[in-house]
C-alpha cells in the first residue's frame, strides 16, 4: 500500500490548489496541526481514491497525492481511512 507523500514532492499544482483550498475553506491552525500528525504517522492508503474526516474537513486523494479538502457534511468518495 502506498504512504503519503512528502508536501517538497507534490506536484505544483496540487500543491497551489491545496493552499488554495485551505484558504477557502478556512481550516484553522489547529485542524492543520491534526491534519500535520497524521501525515507524521506515515499513514498507508489505498491505491485508488480515499478520504480521511477530521470531524470539521475533510483531505481526499488517490494514492499516495491528497487532492482536496471538503468542509464537514460535504459528500467525500473512496475508501475512508
Amino acid at each position: 500500500m502506498p504512504k503519503i507523500g512528502s508536501w517538497r514532492d507534490f506536484p505544483p499544482g496540487i500543491k497551489n490548489h491545496l493552499v488554495g483550498r485551505m484558504l477557502v475553506r478556512e481550516i484553522t491552525e489547529v485542524e492543520l496541526t491534526q491534519l500535520r500528525l497524521w501525515v507524521e504517522s506515515n499513514p498507508e492508503l489505498p491505491t485508488g481514491d480515499w478520504y480521511k474526516d477530521f470531524g470539521s474537513f475533510k483531505i481526499c486523494g488517490r494514492g499516495p497525492l491528497p487532492k482536496t479538502f471538503l468542509l464537514r457534511g460535504q459528500p467525500a468518495t473512496g475508501e475512508p481511512l
